[in-house]
């Protein structure tokens, strides 16, 4: 049997969005805090809430979102998320208060997160069934490389070059985002509605039209890992300079990004052909590996080690999540399952921001990261029970009805 095609133009161009949706948002990652602390006389706390504030209206807006795909249209709503985007990375150089600051990032958070939750929506109508978990992960690869590249950028062109230059970047690559989505191609018809219903259908603010119910166990799931995440997001350049890593911190994620480049073709198709279980569980174990060894790091190698393993691990479990998600909506649900995911994780990684915070004020980072690798077992414990264990019950059923 011939193989479905992945490469098509249109998941290029959405990946090609994704990607410059990302690489803005990492940009201004590194970059407003600095550019608050030092521009605007901003305290620590301003400085921390241009990033919360961010994600706060993002996960706001995105089971509103997935509403809108079902009503309006993933077309619709991709171009005006990302018109939205646009505007607010072209508004930067206005603000003279952290106050006004803080404002358009709300405003830039709404544009991010309708546009995260319709691309993740769109490139799952994309990608042919038989290939998702492969599709997927090369998909959410587009963000992976964005981080990367995004804090290189960032703090170069800030450093180097001005913060006028800086936000003009900013400016361009949410321009790029917006001209590749314009060339997807994509119906104005809603995927889940015919047109002759269209005109009867009336927005209702109900929890089953703001979230997907079969997409919330796996999304949990993901939240839990996603805690761990967050202390490597926010902290493992801090670790890095304490244990005299400096010269390395920065290629921690380079490191990552490589090698979940080389893992990608093999994970993604050992999913599509063996299913989630065989992927999730190593890569649970890569994980805590990769934070242990992170834990107990003294030397530049061992540092960049656990880099890779925790590239592999949470690189994986990543998309692998939000592929099941994906897949256990009905079709004309995936705009709410893809919301409900990142809504869910989004929440972990804020409150694993938080709570990692307080933590480290208490203990070590070598500590921390140790007391972490233990939680990430914690969550197969719970993946297992969630998912894994029926998923396991249904592959055996599906056996033994074939060897009937």
């Amino acid at each position: 049997m011939k193989e479905q095609k992945l490469w098509t133009k249109d998941f290029l161009f959405v990946s090609s969005t994704n990607f410059f949706l990302f690489l803005t948002f990492y940009f201004l990652l590194v970059t407003l805090p600095v550019y608050a602390l030092e521009h605007m006389n901003a305290q620590p706390s301003e400085a921390g809430l241009l990033i919360t504030i961010f994600l706060v209206s993002a996960i706001i807006i995105r089971p509103f979102a997935g509403r809108g795909i079902t009503l309006f249209g993933k077309r619709v709503i991709i171009l005006i998320s990302l018109f939205i985007f646009l505007i607010s990375s072209s508004l930067y150089f206005l603000p003279e208060t952290i106050t006004t600051l803080l404002i358009l990032r709300f405003f830039h958070g709404i544009g991010f997160g309708m546009a995260t939750t319709v691309c993740g929506t769109i490139v799952a109508d994309i990608i042919p069934s038989s290939r998702r978990g492969e599709g997927m992960g090369y998909y959410i690869m587009s963000s992976n490389l964005a981080m990367v590249l995004g804090p290189f950028l960032g703090l170069t062109s800030m450093n180097q070059w001005g913060i006028n230059t800086m936000f003009t970047l900013s400016a361009c690559f949410s321009l790029l985002a917006l001209l590749f989505a314009v060339f997807i191609e994509l119906p104005f018809v809603p995927i889940g509605l015919k047109e002759k219903d269209k005109s009867q259908v009336k927005p209702s603010f109900h929890f089953d039209e703001l979230f997907e119910r079969t997409a919330i166990k796996i999304s949990l799931v993901a939240a839990i890992f996603a805690i761990v995440y967050s202390s490597i997001l926010s902290f493992v350049s801090v670790y890095a300079n304490e244990l005299g890593l400096v010269k390395v911190s920065s290629l921690f994620f380079v490191v990552y990004a490589i090698v979940l480049l080389l893992s990608r073709p093999f994970t993604g198709r050992w999913y599509d052909r063996y299913g989630a279980n065989i992927i999730i569980y190593p890569c649970i174990i890569l994980f805590s590996i990769g934070m242990l060894l992170l834990s107990q790091t003294t030397t530049s190698l061992f540092f960049l080690i656990s880099a890779a393993l925790i590239g592999v691990g949470w690189g994986t479990l990543f998309p692998s999540f939000q592929t099941i998600a994906i897949e256990e909506a009905k079709p004309e649900r995936r705009g709410m399952a893809t919301a409900t995911f990142l809504s869910i994780f989004d929440l972990g990684i804020g409150l694993g921001s938080f709570l990692v915070g307080l933590a480290a004020a208490k203990v070590e980072f070598s500590s921390l990261y140790f007391y972490a690798s233990f939680f990430i077992m914690f969550g197969l414990i719970v993946y297992y029970f969630m998912y894994g264990k029926k998923k396991a019950v249904s592959n055996f059923n599906n056996k033994e009805q074939i060897n009937a």
